[in-house]
């Protein structure tokens, strides 16, 4: 949940939608995005929208916001969702727990939030709920507990097996650790867990890498995300490359890495279903990222969140205080939102969708974009897959140049 601010039009005080986004909802899967804003302390490369407790402490010494009472807020958000999602509406299919670290709050309180969930839109028979989690916050206990409370997968973020990448990172856990936790996580009943890696940490050799893809693969996950670093302005490792402390991730370091990651995740039985994300069978990747790329709806509860429902998208105020603050009141956290156009809807599916294994329909583009995906074909970076009128599917050089390839075809 980056922390970047947007512009757009004012949410009505109710939450209430426009009525042509609203008819759409019966037309694809909802899903639920929970962000919990709370972290112990903030990574130096983290730009998500998180808070510290002392960064929740008004100048007199109390707090404008609380982990006790973060549920109850929540909770009272998918009130709201359900009076403004009212009408033909599926069973939400997914449902995510990120942040922040969701794990800082007691299971309890997450089930909380589930139950909630279920009690008001009910979950579909196989409904997916992850939740992300700090290695350094869970232990067997808690994670068994998180699997009563109805989670069905776990995340749990590794970042790198060395310490010395994680020392540069800021991340506080103990190297090994994260292995300990998808174990427990089995333990517990956890059929689906991830393992999240980060990949052009300064500093990092591929030795370095080689030996946390190794682990990572060894802990027997059955999905892997790795992404690459970014340097996002205002945190504090941008700050150190910006005083020459450290290297800025050089761009043929990241397409090396990245490549052996597929590479080393293929030979241990992983497939790439997207372009950061590799899984061992079509039932272990994440429905709930896969909602996001392919259109789907999804309510987004919590300081910063952001929503879309038929076209329409907007995201909630971002501190707890103010969050907190408008539910009390009995309204709509959203600060802005915005309708999308016809065409800024095609824009985001070409963009979305060529990201995922099944690629995008040919006929989303342009004339001039079916130009580019001809050439695109002849220079490697596209298969065209003659089905359900033909798609644009990017090939494994073209992941590399992701980006590259669909501002061309756009």
């Amino acid at each position: 949940m980056p922390s970047v601010a947007l512009d757009g039009d004012p949410v009505p005080r109710t939450g209430d939608l426009p009525a042509p986004s609203l008819a759409e909802l019966g037309d694809r899967p909802l899903g639920f995005y929970v962000h919990v804003p709370f972290c112990v302390t903030r990574c130096g490369y983290c730009d998500f929208n998180t808070y510290t407790a002392d960064e929740l402490v008004s100048r007199d010494g109390t707090a404008t916001s609380s982990r006790e009472t973060y549920a109850d807020q929540a909770v009272a958000e998918v009130e709201l969702a359900d009076r403004v999602l009212s009408g033909d509406r599926p069973e939400v299919s997914t449902v995510f727990v990120g942040g922040g670290t969701p794990t800082l709050l007691p299971a309890e309180d997450l089930g909380r939030v589930i139950a909630a969930i279920r009690d008001r839109f009910g979950l579909a028979a196989d409904a997916e709920l992850t939740t992300e989690a700090n290695p350094e916050t869970v232990d067997p206990g808690y994670l068994a507990r998180l699997r009563e409370a109805g989670f069905t997968r776990v995340s749990f973020g590794m970042q790198s097996a060395r310490p010395h990448v994680l020392r540069i990172l800021e991340r506080g856990h103990t190297p090994g650790r994260p292995e300990r936790c998808v174990q427990w996580a089995r333990a517990a009943g956890f059929e689906h867990v991830n393992l999240d890696l980060i990949y052009g940490t300064p500093g990092e050799g591929d030795d370095d890498w080689a030996a946390s893809l190794e682990a990572a693969i060894s802990a027997a996950p059955d999905h892997v995300s790795a992404y690459s670093l970014i340097v996002e302005e205002g945190t504090r490792l941008a700050a150190r490359v910006r005083r020459g402390e450290l290297a800025e991730p050089d761009d043929d370091t990241m397409a090396d890495r990245y490549l052996m990651a597929d590479e080393a995740l293929a030979k241990a039985g992983f497939t790439p279903y997207e372009v950061s994300n590799w899984a061992r069978s079509p039932e272990g990747r994440s429905r709930h990222n896969l909602l996001y790329w392919t259109g789907g709806h999804w309510w987004g509860v919590g300081p910063g969140a952001h929503s879309h429902v038929g076209g329409t998208r907007w995201w909630n105020v971002k501190h707890p205080a103010a969050y907190a603050a408008r539910l009390a009141a009995g309204s709509s956290p959203g600060q802005a939102r915005e309708v999308l156009t016809a065409e800024e809807r095609r824009f985001e599916r070409v963009l979305l969708e060529l990201r995922v294994a099944d690629g995008c329909p040919l006929d989303l583009l342009e004339p001039h974009g079916r130009a580019a995906a001809r050439h695109a074909v002849a220079e490697g970076l596209l298969d065209a897959v003659a089905h359900d009128g033909g798609r644009a599917v990017l090939t494994r050089r073209g992941r590399l140049l992701a980006d590259a390839v669909v501002r061309d075809l756009t």
